[in-house]
């Protein structure tokens, strides 16, 4: 049985699947197609706290599914603009995860996560896949994995 880790970027999910569809992602059925015959060694999904209530019953359901939830507060800055960005702590569990595992599955259509998808392969061999949105998922990214998953409308409710 296959060993995976499971990499969720939920702002950039949620973002993209209303963005291309006016629709949320249904994780539960991502979790049974993504874990069917696998064993799960590890399911993060990382996310921004903003301490309301909706997001934290959305938490709920994430960790009842199965998936570790990682807050991160966010932050408004004096000029309007806002800072949540999980980047660097996914590619620093995806590290250290990857000579565990047998497949890396991230789920994010974000570019910046190609050369992590490339040098865990390089170092470690495992497969990796990634779930995005066709439109919205960067090129590059899509092709530094070995496996990309379309988001249509088999995972979206």
């Amino acid at each position: 049985m296959e060993k995976v880790a499971i990499f969720v970027d939920v702002q950039n999910i949620y973002y993209t699947t209303r963005q291309a569809y006016q629709r949320h992602f249904n994780y539960q059925r991502f979790w049974s197609q993504a874990t069917a015959n696998r064993e799960v060694v590890a399911a993060i999904a990382y996310a921004i706290d903003k301490g309301d209530s909706k997001q934290q019953g959305f938490q709920q359901i994430l960790r009842h599914i199965g998936f570790e939830v990682k807050l991160k507060p966010y932050i408004q800055r004096t000029d309007g603009s806002a800072k949540g960005d999980w980047d660097v702590g996914i590619t620093l569990d995806v590290m250290e995860l990857a000579a565990q595992v047998d497949v890396i599955t991230l789920l994010s259509g974000d570019g910046d996560f190609d050369l992590l998808l490339a040098k865990a392969h390089q170092c470690y061999g495992v497969t990796t896949e990634v779930y995005g949105v066709p439109a919205l998922t960067a090129p590059a990214l899509i092709n530094a994995a070995q496996r990309f998953i379309a988001i249509d409308d088999k995972l979206l409710l």
